[in-house]
């Protein structure tokens, strides 16, 4: 079990209350496909996916972006027990969808470079660090159903 400080609960409860989270998972998202490409045989149907204009325009990249941090709001709202809301996500990408587990990580870096953007001078170090501690709990969750 995690334990969360009050500092942390309220940072990451604070972050998704002031982002778009149709702007910030398209961005996320885009920036993940585009700059690991190989994570790009997920979404073949998808389309046009030949060149990072075509990525950032694409309607289907969009609205997994937004899907995406619609999410990750679920983890924000069970903070305690982020394990078991996503036991049936964790078992879609394992065995039906057969995610490389390594990806949502990369995911959670390129989400840390546009949160951070879009957050400037208020993503602080300490506001870094809690977001990244949210974030691996959210990669340890989904990575449960692999082993």
């Amino acid at each position: 079990m995690v334990v969360w400080t009050d500092f942390e609960r309220t940072t990451i409860q604070d972050i998704f209350s002031k982002i778009d989270y149709a702007v910030v998972g398209q961005a996320a998202f885009s920036r993940c496909l585009t700059v690991y490409p190989w994570t790009q045989r997920y979404f073949g149907q998808f389309g046009n996916l030949y060149n990072a204009a075509a990525i950032a325009s694409n309607p289907k990249v969009a609205a997994h972006g937004k899907i995406i941090i619609e999410a990750l709001e679920k983890a924000v709202k069970n903070m305690d027990n982020i394990k078991a809301t996503y036991a049936e996500l964790s078992t879609l990408h394992s065995e039906k969808l057969q995610v490389d587990p390594d990806n949502f990580m990369l995911l959670g870096d390129c989400l840390t470079i546009v949160v951070a953007s879009q957050l400037g001078k208020n993503f602080t170090a300490e506001v870094h660090a809690a977001f990244q501690k949210f974030l691996a709990v959210v990669v340890s969750s989904l990575r449960r159903q692999y082993y």
